[in-house]
Order: structure tokens, then sequence, then C-alpha cells
């Protein structure tokens, strides 16, 4: 006859589970279930404890969904295993669940758990050739109404990858701000203080805003564009709004926030009697360093003129970094045309001369031109001759066997119609401000 019985869990029982929790770490065999995910479904799900006078010395807990019921956790101490009472756990608590009308009745164990007699005695038979793969969804719900208000979002994880060629500032980006932020207690062991604001510089087209949206991409962190010029239109005006929006980012856990043009909020202050925007630059001032202070996010403001911006919007102790993204270099340009001329082209097109004859292009001008000459050959392909395509009435319609993509002459046409955004007195005020203002 047992000594020990099994009750209902009540909320006085969570020393005990936490007890249990505590003597399955001690054999180096962790549940499959976070601690959270048990505790809690100890108070919403199913969950039964056998108790040896007001001892738990084992517990059961279940979750049910529609049709399908799963062990969440099952353990006994170590001292009372071997007397069946994992068995009558399992029992106990898949009564509980009857009444949900399951189906079936599943359980994730961890691949050294060789204790399943519990299981096998009640039925459950052993599944091979199956995998369990687990991935963390990194907004959790409570954040998603905060973030819906601010207008941020969750990127596509692709992103990153997805940036073609510049893989200079892809490995300094990817080392000096992801690394650090990914990897917090790593870089906490070698006492790295992971960066909380950055400015990206560079001239108009060279990708800022592509980057700061790559940066949240491959974090994993929502992504939250401040918009000065919608800001303005506040009641409270732009200063006041400006704040306001900062506190309601501090409701999220994790973001990257981005200001593009900030210089339009952070100009050189200069003048008599000061200028309403000089309160806002004060404002924002105020503002970075109370935003340093909140872990788990990224402030990165992006400029085209950082010439203009004031001089202690730069200085150390507001922003970690002030990263200079420039013109793709031929490698990069390769990189960008492989990436727009479509696959079956892209073999019969003379990439390195339009490499060669793109230089001083930025990716915008390059994206450009590849768009272009696509659409140049879709209709050549569909109208024929250039002239039909003012009259497409006319036309002489070009069956499609004889279509074909883009060639070369398409996209030389089409850089040479192409307006480079980067004048070359931009790109050398752009060099001179690496040397002066850049930090990395």
């Amino acid at each position: 006859m047992t000594n020990w019985r099994i009750r209902d869990f009540h909320p006085t029982d969570l020393d005990g589970i936490l007890h249990l929790w505590e003597s399955l770490q001690a054999t180096h065999v962790a549940p499959v279930y976070a601690l959270s995910e048990v505790l809690a479904s100890c108070e919403k799900d199913h969950a039964v404890v056998a108790v040896l006078g007001d001892q738990v010395v084992g517990a059961a807990i279940g979750r049910a969904a529609h049709d399908q019921g799963w062990i969440v956790f099952l353990a006994t101490l170590p001292e009372f295993r071997g007397r069946g009472i994992g068995t009558s756990l399992l029992a106990a608590v898949e009564n509980r669940m009857a009444p949900h009308g399951l189906n079936k009745l599943s359980a994730l164990m961890p691949e050294s758990e060789t204790r399943v007699e519990a299981f096998l005695s009640r039925g459950f038979v052993l599944k091979k050739n199956l995998r369990y793969f687990e991935r963390k969804i990194p907004i959790q719900r409570q954040e998603l109404g905060p973030l819906a208000h601010l207008g941020g979002r969750v990127l596509a994880r692709d992103l990153w990858a997805n940036v073609a060629g510049m893989q200079r500032e892809k490995e300094l980006l990817e080392r000096r701000l992801v690394l650090p932020l990914a990897e917090a207690d790593l870089a906490d062991e070698y006492g790295v203080v992971p960066p909380r604001a950055v400015v990206l510089f560079g001239p108009p087209g060279t990708g800022k805003t592509t980057f700061a949206k790559a940066i949240a991409s491959r974090l994993e962190w929502p992504f939250v564009e401040v918009f000065p010029s919608r800001l303005a239109a506040d009641p409270a005006g732009l200063a006041g709004a400006l704040r306001q929006t900062f506190l309601e980012i501090a409701e999220l856990e994790h973001a990257v926030v981005f200001i593009d043009e900030v210089e339009e909020i952070a100009s050189q202050r200069s003048g008599e009697p000061p200028s309403a925007l000089q309160g806002v630059t004060n404002e924002l001032l105020k503002i970075i360093p109370a935003f340093r202070e909140q872990s788990g996010r990224l402030l990165v403001c992006a400029t085209n003129f950082i010439r203009a911006l004031d001089s202690a919007f730069l200085r150390h102790g507001r922003f970690d970094y002030v990263i200079p993204i420039g013109l793709p270099d031929a490698q990069a340009r390769e990189a960008m045309w492989r990436r727009f001329i479509p696959t079956s082209v892209v073999n019969s097109v003379d990439v390195n001369l339009l490499v060669s004859r793109t230089e001083g292009f930025s990716p915008a001008d390059i994206e450009y031109a590849a768009r272009s000459a696509s659409q140049r050959a879709l209709e050549k392909a569909v109208y024929g001759e250039d002239e039909a395509i003012l009259s497409p009435a006319n036309a002489n319609f070009v069956p499609p066997a004889a279509r074909k993509g883009p060639d070369i002459h398409d996209y030389l046409d089409a850089i040479t119609e192409t307006r480079m955004t980067v004048s070359h007195e931009t790109h050398e005020q752009f060099l001179e401000d690496i040397d002066a203002l850049a930090r990395l």
C-alpha cells in the first residue's frame, strides 16, 4: 500500500514544483519546456501533484489544444522513483484533460532522458525518426499594441542576406553592432558595452536606410522609424511629440529606432533669438542619454550632410560609432548587377563591362539603371521597335517564342541615361568627412 497520494495542484505547491525542477537540473537532464512555461501551465492548464504528508514528491502538468494534448512536465524526486508515482501522475492528469475530447496525448523528452518507464506503462509509443524544432518569437504579444501605435513593424528575416555587395560595410556593422547586441552575455564577459546609438552618414542613395532595416532584421528586433515631419503636426509640438514617442518606445523590450535625415532636427544651433527648431535639437540631446540607459535597443540616425549636424550632437557619450556608408566599390557593384540581372540572361551579359561603366554610381543608381533596362527590353519584346512604344496600337506584336530578356545594349543605354546621384564634389567632401568625423 502506498503512503503517498495524488491531488490537484494548489498555488501553495509552487515551491514543490521548483524543487522538482531543480532535482531534474541536478541530473543534467534539462526539461524541454522552460520553467516559466511550466509555472504558467500550473495555473492555467492541468496539473496534479503527488504528496507525502505535506511534501510534493512528484508532479505532472498537461496542456490541451483542440484535440491534441501535451505533457509539459513530469517529474518525481530521485528518492521516490521506481514506485509507480510517474505512471499514476500521468493517469491522473490524463483524466483531468479527458473532457477536452483529446484524440492524442504527446510528450517531448530530452534525448538524454532514460527514465521513460512511466510513459511506456501508460501506453505511450516512442516515435522514431522525429526531430524537434523550436524558434523563439522575438515580439511578445503585449508589445504588439504599442508597436502598432508607433508604426513599427517586424521586418523579413532575410534583409541582411539580401543586401547585395557592400561587404566592407556589412562586416563592420556585423562586428561593431550586431555581435555585441545579439551576444550580450558574451560581450559582457569580455567587458564590451553593447552600442546604444550610432550615426550612419554618406551621400544620398548609398543605402543607409537599407542598412538600418537590415540591422533590425539581423537582430530580429522591431523596426520603428521616427518621422519628424509627421510629429510636427502633433498639438504638443515637435519637441513634445518627440519626447512622447521615445517614452512609448521605452515600453518595447527590443527595438531598432531609425531617424532619417536627422540633420532636420539636429542642425547647428545659432542665431538670436533662438529658433523653434533649436528647442527640438535641445530635446533630442536630452532624449539620447535617457535612451542609452535602456538595454535591448539601438538608435540609428542617418544623414546625408553630417557637416550640418550640431557639434554637441556627435560628441562621445551620445553616439558609440559614426559610420560612413559610401559608394560601392567594384566588387559591390558586381554583386548588385548580378542581383538585378535576370538569371536567364546573366551569363550572356558582360557584367564586368557594366561594373566599369558604373563607377561612381550609388546602389540606388545601379538599381534604377537595371530596372530601366528590364523595362526597355520588355517593351521591345511586346511592341517591337522602340517607335512602337509611342503608338502600341500600330506595333508589330512579337510572338512569345521570339522574345528574350535584356541584353548588354539595353543595360549600356540605361546606364547612359541614368543621372548619377552623387557628384564628384560631393564624393570628395564625403572622403574628407570620413577623416574628420568618422568613429569606427
